[in-house]
């Protein structure tokens, strides 16, 4: 696949929010991002992923789609995340898969509505031409019912699974003690990793960023610092995540963090305002905060460039 006739098309995704290209991770060194799935992850053929052919390839993220919100941040809400999905399909290259990070739907107090706004995402999103979709929960999703309607209507909460000498994983950081991993998952992820031969590079994806970004604003997990202690024995790991609706680029030790921005509404620089709020709708706007970038891989460097188009 041509990376520049991927570029070419993809800018002409106008108005999608929370979307990350990426290409060619596989053979890059820290703080380089990419990925695609494999259909499984067993444990034993994680060895022979240091030795599988580099090739490059990209997928995408959508965060905080926020399904059933209405309120004056986007007056098109009702109908942002299906313009996304048209637009994602008119692109002639197709990503190998699609990454949901969370806060799929606005938050419903009524199990019944809770249900019925997964189920409609679901629906939505079934319209995709890729069909390799992933999921995981945001708070609005999980912390009402501890992801029991999650579940069911999207599978399970973390989980990893590998693909061209990629390692994925997956982390919930939402409903367990209120925001935090907890240690079964962490013992898990412990368990995961240590398995992946030392050269294989890892992306993780979570809703909520793993270190202190702004506790006053719940821009946290509790216990994220376990996380970031286990991950940083690896010598290349990327961390995708969403929850605060904005473009944002941190590194903690070796481990490279990228927020993405919402499908639905901006939210204000971390402490930049008195109170985390949506930003105003403005209708001369080009992108009304709802942008999305571009990662790939410049071979002749051996390094990664990352371009924001808006």
């Amino acid at each position: 696949m041509s990376t520049d006739w991927s570029r070419r098309d993809f800018l002409q995704l106008v108005g999608i929010g929370g979307v990350v290209f990426s290409s060619g991770l596989a053979a890059c060194t820290a703080r380089r991002v990419g990925g695609a799935p494999s259909a499984g992850s067993d444990p034993s053929s994680r060895g022979a992923l240091a030795t599988q052919a580099s090739e490059d390839f990209f997928f995408l993220q959508l965060s905080d789609t926020h399904w059933g919100y209405e309120g004056p941040a986007n007056p098109h809400a009702d109908v942002t995340l299906e313009r996304a999905i048209a637009a994602i399909n008119a692109v002639d290259v197709q990503p190998d898969f699609i990454v949901f990070t969370g806060d799929l739907t606005r938050m419903a107090s009524d199990r019944s509505q809770r249900r019925d706004r997964m189920a409609r995402v679901r629906e939505l999103v079934s319209a995709l031409k890729v069909k390799d979709l992933r999921f995981l929960p945001g708070e609005h999703d999980a912390a009402s019912d501890h992801g029991e309607a999650f579940r069911q209507a999207f599978g399970e909460m973390h989980y990893s699974f590998d693909h061209r000498g990629v390692h994925f994983v997956a982390l919930h950081n939402v409903s367990s003690g209120g925001a935090g991993i907890g240690v079964e998952q962490l013992q898990w992820l412990a368990n995961d990793v240590s398995r992946i031969s030392a050269s294989v590079p890892i992306v993780v994806f979570a809703h909520r960023p793993l270190f202190d970004l702004y506790p006053e604003w719940d821009w946290m997990t509790k216990d994220g610092a376990r996380a970031i202690e286990i991950l940083d024995q690896r010598e290349n790991v990327t961390v995708f995540y969403g929850h605060i609706h904005q473009e944002l680029h941190r590194v903690t030790g070796r481990i490279a963090h990228h927020a993405a921005r919402s499908l639905v509404f901006p939210l204000p620089a971390p402490g930049a305002a008195l109170k985390k709020a949506p930003l105003v709708w403005d209708p001369n706007s080009l992108d009304h905060g709802l942008g999305w970038r571009q990662i790939a891989r410049d071979g002749a460097a051996s390094r990664i460039t990352e371009i924001a188009f808006r």
